[in-house]
């Protein structure tokens, strides 16, 4: 059942709570007006996208970094209170991070699971998701706790990315068996990662997954702030993450952005988004892009969605359908189900994927060709 938790300072806790109403009142009486924000969306929904947008809006206008950290994890959501799943710290002798294994028959995959906020957040709400996707997905996730911005600019991040990529080697996980994913800003970090182990000659995982990733650090797309009505994340905070990654480090926007990257020779790339959400422009750019590079990716959007839809796992049909989808690409680079195929869906816009069957592990040491299917 989906429950409401309260933490932190008593003052972070009625502020939050007072939001909450609020929210809750206008978007209760926007409807019974007859004007729902989209007419597509549940009242939940529509509530949470809004709420969580206020609740960023209020962190990030603190004066400190760690109060706004500590403000947004004052009150947050849960769609499954207690997933049957297992979390503990990561090994003493490893990188900061978390796991999150199901309960049940163990999985002979693993999945390096980047979280999102911004590069500035790791919110108890994403923890939360990272079990329950964990549970849906059905299998372990390891989740690095990288250095934050703007304490650690560029490249704290890509340098905890790649420390945590080769401790699972270093454990004897087969690439084979291992799994990239990330969403948002962990997305973007999922794929900076794909090319770094291709530039330092590691072996590449079995597949990508990005959940709404953020692809270009600078301004691109109609969406980017077209969307801002409907999105909770804002375009001007995305310009404001950029700035605190870049720190001082003089690298410019492209330099830092996926889109700008070659990723000849990297594993097959499964992007899905929200066709509501600020980032899907780049995104759809992205694809084009690496496909263009004879890249297996394909991406999916849900027309009526926001950004990181997937954390209302299976309480939403969207979020039940994506995560689904996840499974079945799982299933489909792994070899799992009997090699079962993945085939594109209503949702498919670009797809890399049509012309490339079960992926043998590994194979693909030369870029495959380019697929012309596009939707």
């Amino acid at each position: 059942m989906p429950q409401t938790r309260l933490q932190g300072s008593l003052s972070h806790r009625l502020r939050s709570l007072k939001q909450l109403l609020l929210t809750t009142l206008d978007v209760l009486t926007r409807r019974a007006r007859g004007r729902p924000l989209c007419s597509e969306w549940t009242v939940s929904f529509e509530i949470g996208t809004l709420f969580y947008r206020r609740q960023f809006q209020q962190a990030l206008s603190l004066p400190e970094i760690a109060q706004g950290r500590a403000y947004f994890d004052s009150l947050y959501t849960v769609v499954q209170a207690n997933p049957l799943v297992d979390s503990r710290p990561g090994d003493a002798d490893g990188p900061r991070g978390d796991w999150f294994v199901p309960r049940g028959e163990p999985s002979p995959l693993t999945l390096l699971y980047f979280h999102g906020g911004g590069y500035a957040f790791h919110a108890a709400v994403s923890r939360h998701f990272h079990a329950t996707l964990a549970g849906l997905l059905k299998l372990p996730l390891f989740v690095p706790d990288y250095r934050l911005t703007p304490e650690h600019p560029h490249p704290a991040q890509i340098d905890d990315a790649m420390a945590a990529y080769r401790h699972l080697l270093a454990q004897g996980i087969d690439p084979s068996r291992l799994l990239l994913g990330g969403d948002s800003a962990g997305g973007h970090l999922m794929l900076s990662l794909l090319v770094g182990l291709r530039k330092a000659g590691l072996p590449q995982p079995v597949l990508a997954l990005g959940l709404s990733p953020w692809t270009d650090i600078g301004r691109r797309g109609a969406s980017q702030f077209g969307h801002d009505r409907y999105d909770m994340v804002q375009g001007e905070q995305t310009l404001l993450y950029a700035r605190w990654l870049k720190g001082d480090s003089g690298l410019t926007d492209a330099q830092l952005s996926p889109i700008a990257q070659d990723f000849s020779q990297v594993a097959p790339i499964y992007l899905q988004a929200g066709g509501k959400e600020i980032l899907v422009d780049m995104i759809r750019d992205f694809a084009l892009a690496v496909r263009a590079q004879g890249v297996p990716v394909r991406l999916d959007v849900w027309e009526h969605m926001t950004h990181e839809f997937h954390a209302y796992g299976d309480s939403l049909p969207e979020s039940r359908q994506a995560i689904a989808r996840l499974r079945a690409a799982v299933a489909w680079a792994t070899g799992g189900s009997a090699g079962a195929p993945f085939e594109p869906m209503a949702q498919t816009e670009v797809d890399g994927f049509a012309c490339h069957g079960p992926r043998p592990p590994a194979a693909a040491k030369s870029p495959p060709a380019v697929c012309a299917r596009t939707r």
